[in-house]
């Protein structure tokens, strides 16, 4: 049974069969039969005014490929719309960061577009209020993909879909930085020994060297966060900014 407060997932797809897809397994599946999130997939094609459900066209000023068709996208959207956040899948959009994945979290889900083709007319973004969005510097062929990503992401947050509370804590991105290594059983393989500072016991030195390995793989993997983190890091509160300037 699902609940008046569940996050609610609407696509708007011309391939609906696409969803739940791979959210319909593991704890994003378990999630979505307990009721905890829901989901609903709509057809753009059913919003077509002709009798060959056309949803796209050629290019204004020429060039390969078709473009979406602004005004079918925005009769499917208007017929779901309800004050949710609505997105578009779209390479051109906002990279998607884990902090807009926790303020999606919070609130009660989403209207999600995904794009095909060429994109989408650019005066549906001037008429409606969307947010564009993408996953990444790459080309895939449609938004379904990037859809399913920025839901599982979504919902592996939500109340009660992680199997213990603090699961998610120390996750890559979570404090701005890549997760430390992991290890596990068993203690050499390969010749290769779990590192001797996680077998100590001692948790004050564990968690000493785990933040030293985020912050030393992040520097030397993604220095486009470290650089992020390290100004956020430095910078002094805004309290403490004016009690300086007052000094």
């Amino acid at each position: 049974m699902t609940g008046p407060s569940a996050f609610a997932a609407t696509i708007l797809t011309l391939y609906p069969d696409m969803f739940p897809g791979p959210l319909g397994q593991s704890i994003a599946g378990r999630a979505l039969a307990d009721g905890k999130w829901v989901l609903d997939a709509h057809n753009i094609r059913d919003f077509a005014t002709d009798k060959h459900r056309t949803v796209d066209d050629t290019p204004a000023g020429g060039g390969a490929g078709m473009v979406l068709r602004a005004d079918i996208v925005a009769s499917a959207l208007d017929s779901v719309a309800d004050g949710r956040p609505i997105l578009a899948m779209t390479p051109r959009g906002v990279p998607l960061t884990q902090a807009r994945v926790r303020t999606l979290a919070a609130g009660q889900g989403a209207i999600i577009i995904c794009g095909r083709f060429e994109g989408f007319d650019e005066r549906l973004f001037d008429a409606r209020d969307i947010e564009q969005v993408s996953i990444g510097d790459y080309v895939l062929s449609g938004g379904e993909m990037g859809a399913l990503v920025l839901l599982d992401a979504c919902i592996r947050l939500l109340p009660g879909v992680m199997g213990a509370a603090s699961s998610g804590v120390d996750e890559s991105f979570e404090g701005g930085l890549l997760e430390y290594p992991q290890y596990t059983r068993p203690s050499i393989w390969e010749g290769r020994t779990i590192p001797e500072v996680l077998r100590s016991g001692d948790h004050a030195r564990i968690s000493a060297w785990r933040k030293q390995m985020a912050e030393t793989d992040t520097r030397l993997r993604r220095p486009d966060l470290w650089e992020r983190h390290e100004g956020a890091r430095v910078k002094p509160p805004s309290g403490a900014q004016r009690q300086t300037k007052d000094e």
